[in-house]
């Protein structure tokens, strides 16, 4: 928690300087009025680099830790028991010490007049603005305790979900490192052995084999330029990415490629369907809730048709119209939402979606999974098996010669 050092006088008139602790300097100076200290300058302390060092490897912020978070203070809430009282006795318990200094930060805004959707705000790595926007909505409706159980059962749904994409993402993956591992194992180690035992035939060997030769002999004396390749190319990525028009082209294809394509799609409009409810339900405008799901997307393509069915909703449209219009929503989708719109039930009608499409991402998750098994086995046996025929080559043609 940052530092910062005062100079003032103290109510009997001595000279009062030193430092204090506090999450941010509204919250030092009010800290500071409470020990009628009468200050002249406050000023934030700059970090030492133990403190640095200490920040680097501080926890991060996780869903599980919000997750708990929203449901123990919504249940405080529910009960009665003041908002500052409740963020004191959640502060004492929360292990995370990077979460305990925002739960503090919170709890003394609070006590300084501040509302507590003005004070989250404030801890962005903390409270996206999906959270801010609920809890302002659940503060001026007075059902935040209702906006926190939501939150939490919001957070644990997206949670599954990104789970589920992870998992399908990570067993291709590990294997490819594998096959990667063990061919750059064989062509480092094992075929310059083969080398050394073929010089001595004297004679041309067949062209895989020779191919097989050279590429050894590159990656052995070239490690230099293929070994820190890959990680320039990852940092020129993304700095490539930060161009929005880059990112866009990039966020576009990533949704047409066969199979994986499909399941970020799928993904995309769940997440959408599914965020959407929720601030519907928590009693946020139409459009504030528009600008939050487009910012929480995850995908510049979703965004840009989720901000221009905002224009075309301010305009005085419909929200199913601009929607279909943007061909990123399929027509299931676009029609059911115009229902919700007709009965007044957009709400429900969009958790239903959501159901829907999370269960649409269960099932393609687990057909890419049972796919993906035999495709990455038979890639393997022909990397490997590609190897051991190209070596096994002048030995044929040798016996051959014998013969």
């Amino acid at each position: 928690m940052p530092k910062f050092n005062y100079k003032g006088k103290s109510t009997s008139g001595t000279t009062a300087d030193g430092f204090i602790i506090a999450p941010d300097l509204n919250a030092a100076k009010t800290l500071l009025r409470a020990q009628k200290i009468n200050f002249t300058e406050v000023v934030e302390k700059g970090e030492g680099i133990s403190e640095k060092i200490k920040s680097l490897f501080a926890p991060p912020i996780t869903s599980k830790d919000l997750v708990l978070f929203s449901r123990q203070l919504s249940t405080l809430v529910g009960a009665g028991v003041p908002l500052v009282q409740g963020l004191t006795i959640l502060g004492d318990q929360i292990e995370n010490p990077t979460f305990k200094k925002v739960v503090v930060g919170l709890r003394t805004d609070i006590e300084a007049g501040m509302g507590i959707a003005d004070t989250m705000k404030k801890f962005p790595k903390a409270f996206d603005n999906l959270y801010v926007s609920m809890i302002r909505a659940g503060e001026l409706g007075g059902i935040l305790d209702t906006i926190l159980d939501r939150l939490s059962g919001y957070l644990e749904a997206t949670e599954a979900l990104k789970a589920k994409v992870k998992s399908a993402m990570m067993y291709p993956i590990v294997v490819l490192s594998i096959a990667i591992s063990i061919t750059w194992f064989l062509l480092i180690f094992i075929i310059p052995k083969f080398k050394e035992m073929f010089s001595s035939f004297g004679k041309e060997l067949p062209a895989p084999t020779q191919m097989l030769l050279d590429l050894s002999q590159f990656l052995q004396v070239y490690w230099y330029v293929y070994i820190p390749t890959p990680i320039a190319f990852i940092f020129v990525f993304k700095a490539m990415l930060k161009k929005r028009e880059v990112a866009k082209k990039f966020d576009g294809l990533l949704l047409k490629i066969p199979v994986f394509g499909i399941i970020l799609k799928k993904t995309a409009v769940a997440k959408f369907t599914r965020t959407f409810s929720t601030l519907i339900k928590a009693g946020v405008p139409i459009l504030q809730a528009l600008d939050t799901v487009a910012q929480t997307a995850g995908n510049i393509v979703v965004e840009d048709a989720i901000l221009s069915a905002k224009l075309a909703i301010r305009e005085g449209e419909r929200i199913a119209k601009p929607l279909a219009a943007s061909k990123v929503f399929p027509n299931m989708v676009v029609s059911m939402i115009a229902i919700g719109e007709e009965t007044g039930n957009l709400d429900a009608m969009l958790s239903k979606i959501a159901d829907f499409y999370e269960s649409e991402v269960d099932a393609a998750v687990e057909g890419l999974t049972s796919m993906i098994e035999p495709i990455v086995i038979v890639f393997m046996g022909a990397v490997i098996g590609t190897i051991v025929v190209a070596m096994f080559l002048p030995m044929f043609s040798m016996s051959e010669g014998v013969g």
